[in-house]
């Protein structure tokens, strides 16, 4: 029995001036599941993430998220929906619990306080609820963000480089907190991230990009077994340095 999409794209452009940065590309996400975006840097992911949070506006094709039209009406699904991106700063001068409230508010969480100060402990962000969102380091600018995303306990979920700048026990941690965010709410997760161990880790479907466009997808273990590889890295390093479409894996790969 196929799940339904939370997810539909269907041809989604995006143009700035004469640079094609994402060149008509469409996939699905279903419900329940975690799809990897990967690809170099400039292959269009943060882009794509934009554009399916409404958050840009696409120059051509169509965004549907949970049922709505992001571009006709995206403010009905925005209280079930959230994101994280190492790009988006955080005001300032405002303290981490601040910042954390207005965000509560906008995402009209029950009893904001409570939800707060359970995902400043899952975090371990307690120690640092004082302090101005402009004072933390990069890893800890993470976590905040993470926090930001998962306090309305969202449907759909998008995560821009979750564990950038993390020590490995505490990018662990998180990809822990993740399986469990999807196995108890059953919530979806589009994810792009340079981490391969955490992608294999993480997602049950995965969409390599090169250039704007999506040039071969499938399951982690099947990429990494049509192309004759050991790792999931191994087959992102083919992909960005190999010239040819989609599912065409190196030569040795195909013999």
């Amino acid at each position: 029995m196929l799940r339904t999409p939370v997810v539909k794209v269907e041809n989604l452009t995006k143009r700035f001036g004469a640079v094609t940065a994402v060149g008509g590309i469409s996939f699905e996400i279903p419900r329940g599941t975690c799809v990897g975006l990967l690809g170099g840097n400039g292959a269009g992911k943060t882009t794509t993430i934009a554009m399916v949070m409404g958050l840009l506006l696409p120059s051509a094709g169509r965004v549907e998220v949970l049922g709505e039209d992001m571009l006709a009406h995206r403010f009905r699904v925005l209280p079930r929906i959230n994101f994280s991106s190492p790009y988006m700063e955080l005001p300032h001068r405002l303290t981490i619990a601040e910042n954390l409230r207005i965000y509560a508010e906008l995402y009209e969480v029950p009893d904001p306080k409570a939800r707060i100060a359970e995902i400043a402990e899952t975090l371990d962000l307690v120690p640092l609820l004082t302090r101005p969102s402009g004072r933390l380091s990069a890893g800890q600018k993470t976590r905040v963000g993470l926090a930001k995303s998962l306090l309305n306990d969202p449907e759909f979920l998008a995560l821009d480089e979750p564990t950038a700048s993390l020590d490995p026990d505490t990018a662990d941690r998180i990809r822990g907190y993740l399986e469990r965010y999807r196995s108890d709410s059953g919530g979806s997760i589009l994810l792009a991230s340079h981490n391969m161990a955490e992608v294999e880790r993480l997602c049950d479907d995965v969409l390599m990009m090169r250039a704007g466009e999506i040039v071969d997808r499938g399951p982690p273990a099947d990429l990494i077994a049509r192309y004759g590889r050991q790792s999931l890295e191994e087959v992102f390093l083919d992909i960005a340095r190999t010239p040819g479409g989609e599912n065409a894996p190196p030569a040795e790969a195909a013999q």
